[in-house]
């Protein structure tokens, strides 16, 4: 799963690779801005840990689940 989290006042996002389901991170997310956390912490699909300010989060892009890759097969 693709994840792009914009932040404020940077012209640079944070993307990255999830193992987690787009519902599973939609509820995290929105989770930790409802409830005004600090920090929201992440993790992709090779486990390292993201940590990003909720107050600074502009927005969150969560790409489709991946499909399959067109290619040959050996």
């Amino acid at each position: 799963m693709d994840v792009t989290i914009g932040i404020k006042d940077n012209a640079r996002d944070i993307s990255f690779q999830s193992a987690q389901s787009s519902k599973e991170l939609i509820a995290q997310v929105s989770k930790a801005i409802e409830e005004n956390q600090a920090v929201i912490e992440l993790s992709d699909d090779k486990g390292r840990t993201i940590l990003v300010p909720t107050s600074s989060i502009a927005y969150v892009e969560i790409g489709a689940e991946e499909a399959r890759r067109v290619g040959f097969i050996a």
